[in-house]
């Protein structure tokens, strides 16, 4: 990100400003859709004209608005021809009509909703480790990367901590998958106990699992970090799992380039532990 990219805060304070212009552009075109209508008579249809504001207003403001936008369609429609009434070879054909475009516009308004509820799951679970249901890999440089350029703007430090179960294999060679999967749970339930909500979770590999404190230096991260391995541990006991964690812990008061430079500290310190024995923290605190 340079100098003259806008921040996230920026993009959201734009969409925010942008949607009551968005909004009012499109009621008075539904309006003037209906002012067209009075103006070339029954003899021409717009039904489909109706359908591009009544779909945009759906998609980006919501059901309400969807079937606001649908009500107001066919009240021009209607106003429109009700003023020429006298046109149709019976008065009520015009109540009629707008009464069958109104279902079919609310059918329309419906279809949009549903479609964006069914994007929204799948886009959810891609971004979700299906077991642990937390972050995957790809959800976590998009959130990290969010909260890095939130650190970058107003200079706050954060830490990332990489932490690995060791022996992970042997349990599920002594005791099956399904207590794998449980030990993985548990040591999900166990770190998000004793995180904060602003704190970014994810799993990154089969027993890897990687944790952005935000807005926290080096004192905090290590002090969050020799107690999440306490209770890791104390968990794994309760269970009688033979596993322990290697831990690497990274902190930084200058932002890197990209997320994953962010990581790769972390990961190399997590590492270090591995080959020195295991079992235990190592920390770095990076300044430039």
């Amino acid at each position: 990100m340079t100098a003259t990219d806008p921040t996230y805060e920026q993009k959201e304070a734009l969409a925010v400003r942008g949607k009551p212009l968005l909004l009012t552009a499109i009621v008075a075109l539904i309006c003037g859709i209906g002012w067209v209508r009075y103006l070339t008579g029954p003899e021409f249809a717009f039904s489909l004209l109706y359908l591009p504001p009544i779909i945009v207003l759906t998609w980006f403001f919501g059901l309400f608005w969807g079937i606001f936008s649908a009500l107001l369609s066919t009240l021009t429609w209607l106003l429109a021809d009700l003023s020429l009434v006298e046109q149709f070879s019976n008065p009520y054909i015009p109540l009629a009509n707008e009464t069958f475009r109104f279902i079919i516009f609310l059918f329309v308004v419906f279809i949009i909703t549903r479609y964006k509820k069914i994007l929204a799951r799948q886009k959810e679970l891609a971004m979700m480790d299906p077991l642990t249901r937390i972050a995957n890999r790809r959800a976590f440089f998009h959130l990290a990367g969010t909260e890095i350029d939130r650190s970058r703007r107003y200079g706050h430090p954060f830490s990332v901590m990489v932490i690995d179960v060791d022996d992970f294999k042997q349990i599920n060679d002594r005791f099956g998958h399904e207590t794998g999967d449980h030990l993985l749970i548990t040591v999900v339930d166990t770190i998000r106990r004793h995180i904060r909500g602003i704190d970014i979770l994810a799993r990154f590999g089969g027993d890897e699992f990687v944790v952005l404190l935000v807005r926290t230096g080096e004192e905090a991260a290590a002090m969050v970090a020799r107690k999440l391995k306490n209770r890791l541990l104390s968990g794994m006991d309760e269970n009688r799992w033979p596993v322990t964690f290697s831990i690497g812990l990274a902190t930084y008061h200058s932002v890197p380039e990209n997320v994953e430079e962010t990581i790769k500290a972390a990961d190399r310190l997590m590492y270090q532990v591995k080959h020195d024995g295991k079992n235990d923290i190592r920390h770095a605190v990076l300044k430039n």
